[in-house]
């Protein structure tokens, strides 16, 4: 009889286990961002310096003076926005 009792109880367990689990969804690097692709909107990557970014995307609309140190130069272009610490991209915007 205390085996039978056992094993019930041991299924029971075994049933409301399986029903207590839970996904675990784990994001390690959220992006925001949206695509820098042909469905996105193409902008200067991370790295790029000033000069690759004149040649690749032409002259800024506008160039936000260098403020702060590091200096941090803005400039902005009709789609995006691109943020450069010293002479290196450091961010691009996609702006509305």
């Amino acid at each position: 009889m205390a085996n039978r009792s056992l094993l019930i109880i041991g299924t029971a367990l075994l049933f409301f286990t399986n029903l207590c689990q839970a996904e675990v969804i784990s994001i390690t690097d959220p992006s925001y961002e949206v695509a820098n692709d042909p469905s996105g909107i193409v902008r200067p990557t991370r790295g790029m310096t000033m000069v690759q970014v004149k040649e690749q995307f032409g002259e800024p609309e506008t160039v936000r003076p260098a403020v702060g140190q590091p200096p941090i130069t803005r400039w902005e272009y009709t789609k995006f926005e691109v943020v450069f610490e010293y002479d290196k991209v450091i961010h691009s915007v996609v702006v509305k």
